[in-house]
């Protein structure tokens, strides 16, 4: 059995009172870790401080990273924030280990979930976006000059000729989603006639699970992050009713890479075509906040700041009594249930029909794709 990379965790607090919150989002770097595969060995914290240009953390943490980089035999230190390429290679020379940091760590578990044409398409157009400034560390040719006899003086050498290549597949990779797209949108037209309802969140909130118990699908559950990649579109038809069609999307996650949201914008953008959307919390998440307002500023990146929203809370199997009671009065017209209990099927089904009809009497529908304001709220499920 292939040894799994041994990983330190990285994280910088900029005040003390921000301790906290970097220890949590030292620990979802840590799942997110495991989810590709590594073993957490060791965590190391830059408490306040100057921040140095050339390694992000001072130079008493490098060290420090070297030294349990030593003592742990680690692969690889993981850092919780963007790491320029130049930061990456002084650091990797310090430490003597991969650098790797959160964007490039989350774009190696899309690589490995990647199924379909359309999310492998997807992935590697982010990718090839992440690596295109990194190429001066990524291969040990790149400092010879292309040429030979005949050839000595034309001056292109060979990270210039790698970089013209990526950019000429970049450019064949975004035609390619192009035209997935546009096939895309052919399909959903002749899906208009039924009521769409999306559902969105944070990543591993429990959406797949609620797409089982509204349609009886079986998709893939999976207590890890980023386990739905590509939209998935069931109907629900439970007891002879009119159909609506419930469409599964992939999950949001805080400081989720500029090259993925970019890069899956078709996929995220079913949500744009849906009647409703079913905002997914983990009411059982100790983030819970932050996570609400990073699936609220994605989706306002995503010009859906104003989309009709039923607020789900998920997990309440799992949540403090006296969590589950602030939530109850902070958002008195959300639904909140444990979707692994199918009891819960029809209530759910029940509200969602009623929110569809409230919507199709107003004549509201999720708006196109436009820039955003800066701020979306919702409260009390936004309807």
């Amino acid at each position: 059995m292939r040894r799994r990379e041994q990983a330190i965790l990285v994280g910088l607090s900029r005040s003390r009172s921000d301790r906290a919150q970097t220890d949590e989002h030292l620990d979802e770097l840590g799942l997110l870790a495991e989810s590709a595969g590594a073993v957490v060995v060791g965590r190391v914290v830059q408490d306040r401080g100057r921040v140095n240009p050339g390694t992000l953390v001072r130079t008493g943490k490098v060290e420090e990273i070297a030294g349990l980089r030593r003592e742990r035999s680690a692969d690889l230190a993981v850092f919780d924030m963007d790491l320029s390429p130049a930061q990456v290679r002084n650091l990797e020379k310090a430490v003597g280990a991969k650098i790797l940091d959160r964007s490039g760590l989350i774009l190696d578990i899309f690589a490995r979930r990647a199924r379909t044409r359309e999310a492998r398409t997807q992935v590697e157009l982010a990718q090839l976006r992440y690596l295109l400034p990194r190429l001066t560390r990524q291969w040990t040719h790149l400092s010879r000059q292309d040429g030979g006899i005949g050839q000595r003086g034309v001056g292109e050498t060979q990270l210039e000729i790698d970089r013209r290549l990526i950019r000429r597949r970049i450019a064949r990779l975004a035609s390619d989603l192009a035209e997935i797209e546009r096939d895309r949108d052919e399909r959903r037209k002749g899906r208009s006639a039924v009521p769409r309802v999306s559902l969105v969140g944070y990543t591993n909130a429990g959406k797949s699970t609620l797409l089982n118990l509204l349609t009886g699908a079986t998709a893939p559950v999976e207590d890890r992050l980023f386990s739905t990649l590509d939209p998935l579109v069931r109907r629900c038809e439970r007891g002879g009713r009119p159909p609506f069609l419930v469409v599964d999307t992939v999950g949001f996650i805080r400081k989720l890479p500029h090259h993925l949201v970019a890069s899956f914008r078709s996929t995220l953008e079913e949500a744009a075509g849906a009647d409703l959307l079913l905002h997914v919390v983990d009411a059982s998440s100790n983030v819970i906040e932050e996570q609400m307002s990073s699936t609220r500023s994605t989706l306002a990146d995503l010009g859906l700041g104003e989309a009709p929203v039923l607020l789900v809370f998920n997990k309440i199997d799992r949540t403090p009594s006296g969590v589950l009671q602030r939530l109850r009065g902070d958002f008195p017209d959300g639904v909140f249930l444990s979707a692994v209990d199918p009891s819960q099927g029809d209530p759910l089904e029940a509200r969602v029909r009623g929110a569809l009809a409230a919507l199709a009497s107003t004549g509201a529908a999720v708006p196109p794709p436009r820039k955003p304001s800066p701020v979306w709220a919702i409260r009390g499920g936004g309807l």
